[in-house]
């Protein structure tokens, strides 16, 4: 069983027993069929309820005492696919149970998981809300898995960097690896020097805490291999190219790459595939002190390859090149790597649908079709080689920040690129970790993007 999230809270699901709450949820043409409880119908149309998508109306009995609630899907077959989030924050306090709805139980179950998510840390919690009776046909435990999984990423993401820098950061990992009886080893300060991870110390080095590497092993030897690598920047200033205010507000979500990798080995761990899976998160600070990084600086990777350093603002992918030579040094059969890392994504797809970057063809129609049937939005864009031009240095093998300011998150794919060992199933996914407004299923704040889509994909593949 997965624990509910990196802060303790309990579960929005319930038992079933004789004493829960029924949902009509539907649509104004099922009213204007009539197709449910009529006794719900006959409160509905004295009420005027017109079923619009979020409306809740509680409909009571015969003694004046509350008897269920009627939920609106708006006009039939147009809601939000996850609109049933919403009755986690409409409905009173008690147990309730989805009695009759043209959407699955399954997923209006999953939607009511992830919307009753609150972050509330630091400020006193809220009232008990409603809890929900998983449908006797679904799947509990996957279920309650990825609704632990999106809490996790969400928790870790919305914790300010003050408490969750390198150093809180690794005490989640290792949470997370105890829960699941896993493997941690961490290569930290100095030792990354010694241990052949320069950019992973160049980055972090000039921050109170230091820079490290986290490791994590678990599965079974000789199982698949499949690595996961996670961007860990707890917080990005830029640098010595320092950001302006108003674009340092959210970058405590910096390390959202970490914050979804870790979710998604969760569902990994929990669901027990039979996969041999490693997690790597270069976990830093982009800070400014004497001893800060430069532009101008020429560093030398793992890999080998220099990279000149064009502006300190692009260090994410430095962090993140070291560790995929690392990963790749092991050969894994299936490479991942997510990174909130680059603002040319949200220009080009907004901030609800992440890019994701692969030469694997089966891999990307697969993410496709899995990302259509959870509802999980990813968009393929291309490694466009052309642009490896514009990844070229004067002085070095590479620069981290190519000038002109066209077509920013492929050419940071395609520096990524030059570190996976060639012939790698490999994809690279540019989230943004963060939902700016809130809907049904997800408040404001951090939010788990792709993880959904990813599992489906490696479940089938390697099935428990």
């Amino acid at each position: 069983m997965p624990p509910y999230s990196h802060i303790d809270r309990p579960s929005p699901f319930a038992q079933m027993s004789g004493e829960t709450l029924p949902v009509w949820a539907v649509s104004r043409a099922d009213i204007d069929r009539g197709h449910f409880d009529k006794t719900a119908l006959g409160w509905a149309k004295t009420a005027g309820f017109k079923a619009a998508e979020g409306a809740v109306l509680l409909v009571p009995n015969r003694h004046g005492k509350l008897a269920g609630a009627l939920f609106g899907l708006g006009e039939e077959g147009e809601s939000h696919p996850f609109v049933g989030g919403t009755l986690a924050r409409a409905l009173p306090r008690g147990d309730w149970h989805i009695e009759t709805s043209p959407i699955s139980g399954a997923v209006m179950a999953l939607a009511f998981g992830m919307g009753a998510y609150r972050f509330e840390a630091y400020r006193k919690p809220a009232p008990e809300g409603p809890r929900l009776v998983l449908p006797a046909d679904a799947d509990a435990d996957g279920i309650r898995r990825t609704v632990a999984a999106v809490g996790l990423a969400r928790d870790l993401v919305n914790t300010p960097a003050n408490d969750m820098g390198p150093d809180a950061l690794e005490a989640a990992f290792r949470k997370l690896a105890s829960h699941y009886k896993a493997k941690v080893s961490v290569v930290a300060g100095d030792d990354l020097l010694s241990k052949g991870f320069p950019m992973i110390h160049a980055v972090g080095r000039a921050a109170a805490q230091a820079p490290r590497l986290l490791e994590l092993r678990w599965g079974r030897k000789g199982a698949p291999k499949l690595t996961l690598v996670g961007k860990g920047v707890c917080f990005d200033t830029g640098g010595l190219d320092i950001k302006p205010s108003a674009s340092m507000l959210t970058m405590k979500k910096d390390m959202g790459g970490a914050a979804n990798v870790m979710a998604l080995a969760l569902m990994i761990m929990d669901a027990k595939l039979p996969v041999d899976l490693r997690v790597l998160i270069p976990a830093v600070e982009n800070s400014i002190s004497a001893s800060a990084f430069r532009p101008g600086d020429v560093l030398t990777s793992r890999k080998g390859l220099t990279v000149q350093i064009d502006n300190t603002d692009a260090e994410g992918r430095l962090v993140l090149a070291d560790a995929l030579a690392y990963a790749c040094e092991d050969e894994p059969g299936l490479l991942i790597d997510m990174a909130t890392l680059t603002g040319a994504a949200r220009v080009a797809l907004g901030p609800d649908l992440p890019p994701f970057y692969t030469d694997d063809a089966a891999l990307a129609g697969a993410l496709a079709q899995a990302a259509e049937a959870v509802v999980d939005p990813l968009w393929r864009m291309p490694l466009y080689r052309p642009y490896e031009a514009d990844i070229k240095a004067k002085i070095a093998d590479l620069t981290n920040a190519p000038a002109g300011g066209f077509a920013g998150s492929i050419t940071a794919a395609l520096f990524l690129k030059r570190f996976v060992t060639p012939g790698t199933s490999w994809a690279h996914f540019d989230i943004f970790a963060w939902s700016p407004k809130d809907k049904p299923h997800a408040p404001q704040g951090g939010e788990a993007q792709g993880i959904r889509a990813l599992f489906e994909v490696i479940a089938s593949r390697h099935p428990a």
